[in-house]
């Protein structure tokens, strides 16, 4: 029996249009897909009144983004869903990939004990969507009108008017507000005349969701020219209740209409479980299409207009980018718009929404950029390349790290200008980056001493002002500040947090929570010194790191302006997890590719001889003969036999 999520369907809502003499709508937020009702819960959290769009009658059907990363989870934690989407999320660590039959990378991302969450949960784009909306239509300050689409707009300096199609004949609501979150063909785009800019990707994906009891791992797996669909490169990701996602590729000369019809892909999914040695019947649930893009807008305000997730900009999938830099766009722009609406600070705080976000869309692009010319390489240079590196990697498994797919992270906001400068030379946690959730200890007044919790727990929803390794004179003044701070940027929460100078007796108050951090993980982790202080803003991404605490006085006149002091220099890292060696590989892939390409097609293998001559000659003699073997090695080393990563060894 398959146990495919089937969402619910809802009735067509009735409403009234807004009359001339009626006061206009704070926020309404376009459509209702995880980046709308993300921002509609923010907005409702912080005391706005919000109607929300939606031209369909139900949550999406199917997968679609089933990859939800740690911050996600975070994200919606503070958003309040998340403690029930974490009772039905299927966590994974890592994963391998395949060239044919022979293995050539596994990888784990990074995660340890203090960690409050796994780095990635699998769950389907639907069946979040449908805890949202349930959490949505329990609050008191969310209207949510289903079957309602935007068929015109007409903006004005102080508001925006939709028209509105229902069921019960055209609508028109004004708003002070409208927030555009309906997706990669966004109406309100079209409506607004902005185009997203950018490049789409060579390379045609088919993905279907499969009802199968395996027993296969919850990893992320990826087969590159698979003996099963030779040409091809399969993806496989299992979901919760026995539900798994399979992602293929398309060949070039392949009809697409033709090849997403039911039997072609019934028949692919069928060869590469029988090549798997499947003997357990299966079920065919859903399926899609898609390709890689990587556009956006300029710039994601236009007037009283705000743009948001793939309305707003796309991503290539590889890395599992899109739903997660959306849900960092809805509660971003929640914070910064809800301030806006309450007074507390001007629109030039939605410009940096705008800014910040479209500068995390070129991250997310760098880094899917790289991990999309490995999946769907689209130039003769970059599949010489990727099939060479795939060979290598069977024998030479250093080449491995070139395929790993650069799973998603948070973004960070250095150059933002909300974000403080540093001194420079200050290393760890830097204004810009996110503030990771992770296990600490609330000093409490009871036997034990301390209850155990987390920063984001501690946090709460709203800013955060944490010193560490204080005395009580510091603490006292971070509570004052944290208050003051509280009662300019009202109805937004501010919470006093600190970690205690050794020795210092510090003890917790209804204004000031005291961690206990005996070991200095904590403050090892942030690389702070005594008496520091960071100011955490309610997305998660730190604002500014002072040691003077007198400066915190300053945070609210720079929020309300959205600046940020001069003096000092941009936080940066020049930190990354690849080796040299690693860096050194990457440089000479993406190198050799731009290379190719610019070769003339009848001087390929001449380039390729002059360059191996070239480089040959600085090296030594044994260095190349053991160059020349590795490399002719390979050409005969793939089979396309059993597969070595059957149930037995999976």
């Amino acid at each position: 029996m398959s146990t495919y999520f089937q969402p619910q369907k809802y009735p067509a809502t009735e409403f009234a249009s807004t009359g001339a003499t009626d006061e206009a709508l704070p926020v309404v937020v376009v459509g209702a897909g995880p980046v709308g009702m993300g921002v509609a819960l923010g907005l409702a959290q912080r005391g706005i009144p919000v109607t929300v769009l939606e031209a369909a009658d139900q949550v999406s059907f199917g997968s679609r983004a089933i990859c939800i990363s740690r911050h996600s989870l975070e994200v919606a934690a503070r958003l309040g869903f998340g403690p029930e989407l974490e009772k039905i999320v299927l966590p994974w660590v890592g994963g391998r990939s395949f060239y044919r039959d022979e293995q050539v990378l596994h990888f784990e991302m990074a995660h340890g004990d203090h960690d409050v969450r796994g780095p990635m949960v699998n769950v389907s784009q639907s069946e979040i969507e449908q805890i949202m909306t349930d959490t949505l239509l329990a609050h008191p300050l969310i209207t949510f009108q289903w079957s309602s689409s935007v068929a015109g707009v007409l903006r004005s300096d102080e508001d925006v008017t939709l028209d509105v199609d229902t069921a019960f004949g055209a609508r028109r609501l004004r708003a002070r507000w409208v927030v555009a979150a309906d997706g990669g063909r966004s109406r309100m785009r079209e409506l607004a005349g902005i185009r997203l800019q950018g490049n789409s990707y060579q390379g045609n994906y088919v993905i279907a969701d499969i009802h199968w009891e395996s027993t296969l791992p919850a990893e992320r797996m990826v087969w590159f020219d698979p003996p099963s669909n030779p040409g091809s490169t399969i993806i496989m990701h299992q979901q919760p209740r026995d539900i798994w996602r399979i992602d293929y590729q398309l060949d070039s000369a392949d009809d697409a209409e033709l090849e997403t019809q039911e039997d072609h892909i019934r028949d692919r999914i069928t060869r590469h479980l029988d090549w798997l040695e499947n003997d357990v019947p299966w079920t065919l649930e859903w399926h899609g299409f898609y390709r890689a893009h990587a556009l956006a807008l300029d710039d994601f305000t236009h007037g009283r207009i705000l743009f948001a997730g793939d309305a707003a900009h796309l991503v290539p999938i590889f890395g599992v980018r899109g739903l997660n830099s959306g849900m960092e766009d809805a509660e971003t722009l929640a914070w910064t718009l809800a301030a806006v609406v309450h007074g507390t600070a001007g629109e030039s705080l939605l410009q940096a929404y705008s800014a910040e976000r479209r500068a995390a869309w070129q991250q997310n692009v760098d880094n899917a950029g790289k991990s999309t010319l490995i999946m769907s390489p689209g130039s003769h240079g970059y599949r010489t390349t990727r099939d060479a590196v795939l060979a290598l990697a069977t024998t030479r498994p250093e080449f491995g790290h070139l395929v790993n797919p650069r799973q998603s992270s948070a973004t960070h906001a250095h150059l933002s200008p909300l974000t403080w400068p540093v001194a420079e030379g200050t290393t760890g946690v830097l204004p810009g980056d996110p503030m990771e959730d992770r296990r600490v200890r609330v000093r409490v007044t009871t036997a034990d001493g301390s209850v155990q919790s987390s920063l984001n727990r501690v946090r709460g929803t709203g800013f955060a002002v944490l010193g560490v390794g204080v005395d009580p004179a510091g603490a006292r003044m971070i509570a004052a500040h944290a208050s003051a701070l509280a009662m300019a940027l009202s109805p937004e929460s501010v919470r006093a947090v600190v970690v205690p100078a050794p020795g210092a007796a510090v003890d917790g108050a209804a204004d000031l929570t005291v961690l206990d951090d005996p070991d200095g993980a904590l403050a090892q982790a942030l690389g702070a010194s005594a008496g520091e202080c960071f100011v955490i803003r309610p997305d998660g991404l730190v604002l500014c790191r002072v040691r003077d605490l007198s400066l915190l006085g300053d945070v609210r006149d720079h929020l309300k302006t959205a600046t940020a002091p001069a003096l000092g220099v941009v936080p940066t890292h020049t930190e990354t997890t690849a080796t040299p060696d690693e860096l050194l590989r990457e440089n000479v892939w993406m190198g050799l590719s731009e290379a190719l390409d610019q070769a003339g097609e009848s001087d390929r293998e001449g380039f390729l001889t002059r360059l191996a001559l070239l480089l040959g000659s600085q090296s030594g003699r044994r260095e190349f003969e053991e160059a020349l073997a590795a490399a002719s090695h390979v050409s005969g080393k793939v089979s396309s036999g059993t597969p070595r990563h059957s149930h037995a060894d999976a």
